[in-house]
């Protein structure tokens, strides 16, 4: 059979599904991303296919996983409907301020002393894995653009996860500056990895974000009726948009997961009630989950050759610790002191959904130092991912229709204002 026949037909086949399986699966215990896992496992039996292993094909793991990514925070950001504000994301800043640091702390830690990780690797493991995925985080976060389906709970869950991809980014530089240093004794790496890393690159890409989501807002909304950008009705702007803020900040040295994120809410902030940009987000919506069906597809493969293999009962019982206990504590130490009803807090600490940004975090470290256990490393973060996609998928759906049903008033507790279809009704 002619191999590019072959692969056009799968292609074919994982564009149907793309379309086809979230309506199928809308009401099930079951997600998108458990069926993609489970059809690139079986794909891959067949011998002929080449084994997709991120270890030897470290470059495109990374391209692959960072494409998807900046997406995927362009669509979360397109989603908010809520103006940026400090006390209007209080939860999001208490997520990130002081659950986020402590989930890498405990990671860095269980990695340390359970699993004989040096100090480097350890860091490394924590700034992996602390972070809440925006691609596979899908199913938790708030509906498209002026929907009305923005409680505390998903609005929460989307900014957190809109956000610490690029704050994370720090951390892994640390592990990296410590690998390259060759131990973790502070040096002349030290000064410099607090000025650039986490200084300039965070100031850089909160700074290009802004003015890139401002720049082309002004140019989408406001220019001149005949020339406005927005009558064009074309969606795949968004995608130009994402390239944009993303390259501009990478080439001034800038964290360019975090300049998406917020080019995408700055985008928002220019008229913010316009249709436009539901045509954005949908646009971007369909080449997220396009994207993020042929990656897990290709990390069903990577676990039918043998992802897992190095992972030992220690690490496995390590990784369902790193879930299940430090993230729902950590969140629920950051939520202590808000209104907010203690079940969603519980709720917004269970789903602390890991997923494909890891995996391009971990492919970025492998590829700038050299780490001692790369294939263990993997493994961890592999079965973690596994892990969190078929818990997380299976509970989804029964979860979030509790919470809704739970709560007498969207976001009465916390003084928010009622969704858009129940002031109308």
């Amino acid at each position: 059979m002619d191999s590019y026949i072959a692969a056009l037909v799968c292609i074919g086949l994982l564009i149907l599904l793309v379309a086809w399986l979230p309506m199928v699966l809308k009401e099930l215990p079951l997600s998108l991303p458990i069926v993609c896992v489970l059809f690139g496992f079986g794909l891959f039996q067949i011998p002929v296919l080449e084994f997709p292993d991120p270890l030897e094909y470290p470059e495109a793991t990374e391209r692959l996983s960072e494409f998807i990514v900046i997406v995927a925070l362009m669509g979360a950001g397109l989603k908010l409907d809520r103006p940026l504000g400090w006390k209007s994301w209080m939860i999001t800043w208490r997520l990130l301020g002081i659950t986020m640091p402590l989930s890498i702390a405990a990671i860095a830690l269980i990695g340390w002393w359970a699993l004989g990780l040096s100090v480097a690797e350890a860091v490394l493991l924590g700034a992996v894995l602390a972070p809440t995925d925006p691609v596979l985080a899908s199913d938790v976060q708030v509906g498209p653009p002026r929907s009305g389906e923005e409680d505390e709970v998903r609005f929460s869950l989307t900014s957190e996860a809109g956000l610490n991809d690029g704050l994370a980014f720090p951390f892994v530089n640390l592990a990296v500056a410590m690998a390259l240093a060759s131990g973790p004794e502070p040096g002349t790496w030290t000064l410099e990895w607090l000025g650039v890393d986490v200084v300039w690159k965070l100031a850089a890409g909160i700074g290009m974000g802004w003015l890139v989501g401002k720049g082309l807002g002004y140019l989408t909304f406001h220019m001149p009726n005949r020339a406005r950008l927005s009558r064009s009705g074309d969606g795949f702007v968004s995608l130009g948009i994402t390239l944009v803020a993303y390259g501009l900040t990478e080439m001034v040295h800038g964290y360019g997961f975090l300049a998406v994120f917020i080019a995408a809410v700055a985008l928002r902030q220019q008229e913010r009630a316009h249709d436009y940009h539901e045509k954005l987000h949908d646009f971007v919506e369909q080449l997220e989950r396009l994207l993020m069906m042929a990656l897990l597809v290709l990390f069903g493969g990577a676990l039918a050759r043998g992802l897992l293999e190095p992972l030992t009962w220690t690490a496995a019982v390590a990784g369902v610790v790193i879930l299940f206990a430090v993230r729902p504590v950590a969140g629920f130490v950051g939520l202590i002191g808000t209104p907010m009803p203690r079940h969603e807090q519980a709720v917004i600490g269970f789903f602390g959904i890991r997923g494909l940004g890891s995996f391009y975090y971990l492919a970025y470290a492998l590829n700038e130092a050299n780490f001692g256990r790369p294939d263990f490393l993997w493994a961890v973060v592999g079965f973690i991912v596994l892990v969190s996609i078929v818990v997380h998928g299976t509970t989804v759906t029964p979860v979030m229709r509790w919470v809704d049903g739970s709560r007498t008033r969207p976001g009465e507790q916390l003084g928010l204002p009622l969704r858009r279809a129940e002031r109308r009704s």
